[in-house]
């Protein structure tokens, strides 16, 4: 939405989103090149997603958590509010390393909720917050910054901080994404080892794959703060013009 802002809010728009932006593309790159080249090396012994990650759940006592496919391209994700993992029909069914690595991760997630990793307790709790505030964050922070240019000052700085304060919330939540998908991961490499589904050496092709999806992760928090900052620059020229 930089046309709202006048003609400055392209140039500042570019200045700080495009860094983040430019990695993101970078980082989606990676992920289809990884996924790409492992997909067509075979997992030992053809076990598929699905039971690599059944595998690793009763390793570790975690025989409740019921596995499903979910439709879609890397919708795979755990829910610990069903106590589900559900994997993308690539990762469910597929015979290979990128999906073995891929089906361990989302298993270490499940293994986090067990232990109660203290990241992922705090990203679950402020789901509801992020969810709220994503969609309706820059619709009040626009509301305030079109009440300071009419003049209205004291009200429309208030509203415009409260749409700003939404972003932040968006912002932390991505930061504290970024230990949770990491420790996953540490978790992926360390079980698929440790329950003998893959050696060391066959370790490199899942280390391939995570480390280049972590990446994402990296960028999704970079655009989240340059999001933010952005928006504090346009709240702080508002002000500094006003005066």
């Amino acid at each position: 939405m930089p046309w709202f802002f006048g003609g400055y809010g392209y140039g500042l728009y570019c200045l700080f989103g495009l860094p983040a932006l430019l990695l993101a593309l970078y980082a989606q790159a990676r992920v289809r090149s990884a996924i790409n080249r492992y997909s067509r090396v075979p997992s030992p012994g053809g076990i598929a997603g699905a039971e690599v990650a059944r595998r690793l759940l009763d390793a570790n006592g975690l025989h409740h958590v019921r596995i499903e496919p979910v439709g879609g391209i890397l919708s795979d994700h755990y829910d610990p509010r069903g106590d589900v993992l559900r994997l993308s029909p690539d990762v469910f069914r597929g015979r290979n390393i990128a999906a073995a690595g891929i089906a361990a991760h989302e298993t270490g997630h499940a293994l986090q909720d067990q232990k109660r990793y203290a990241p992922l307790v705090l990203r679950s709790a402020m789901v509801p917050t992020v969810q709220f505030g994503s969609w309706l964050g820059p619709l009040v922070f626009i509301a305030g910054f079109f009440m300071i240019r009419l003049g209205i000052y004291e009200l429309g700085n208030l509203i415009a901080l409260g749409g700003l304060l939404l972003f932040a919330a968006v912002a932390a939540f991505a930061i504290v994404t970024l230990p949770v998908e990491f420790d996953a991961s540490r978790r992926a490499k360390r079980e698929l080892v440790s329950q003998g589904i893959l050696t060391p050496h066959e370790l490199e092709g899942v280390e391939r794959v995570l480390d280049a999806a972590a990446l994402t992760y990296v960028a999704g928090a970079a655009q989240a703060i340059s999001t933010l900052l952005y928006y504090a620059y346009l709240l702080a020229g508002a002000g500094s013009r006003r005066r």
